[in-house]
């Protein structure tokens, strides 16, 4: 049974040192400079930063980014229907106009209540 399994041990074994000593040695060879200043600042594009990195979003703009998904993967399922149309037919056409309309009455809903306004 060894002879079976002992050249995939063998290969286990190497591809589970390989990276671990291919690590160990980088550790001696590489260059270790000190972290300055100017390395440990965020990079924005080689301009000096105004303010800290981690900025801070207001709810609007998370009720808006989800608002997108959600309009955005229910229009997915307009691609099907445009894809099986002439095998749907008449069916098909009033079962998306009815989703659209669903979709739009929802849309008006938010824009009635102010969810779309920015400021």
């Amino acid at each position: 049974m060894l002879d079976q399994y002992g050249p995939v041990l063998i290969f286990a074994v190497i591809a589970a040192v390989f990276p671990l000593a291919t690590l160990w040695l980088t550790k001696f060879v590489r260059p270790t400079p000190k972290p300055t200043e100017e390395k440990l600042m965020p990079y924005e594009c080689g301009i000096t930063p105004e303010s800290d990195s981690r900025g801070r979003y207001t709810v609007r703009f998370y009720l808006i980014a989800i608002l997108f998904v959600i309009f955005d993967v229910e229009t997915i399922y307009l691609f099907p229907w445009a894809v099986q149309y002439r095998v749907l037919g008449l069916f098909g056409l009033v079962e998306m106009l009815v989703f659209l309309g669903i979709l739009i009455v929802g849309y008006i809903w938010l824009w009635k209540r102010g969810a779309l306004d920015w400021i």
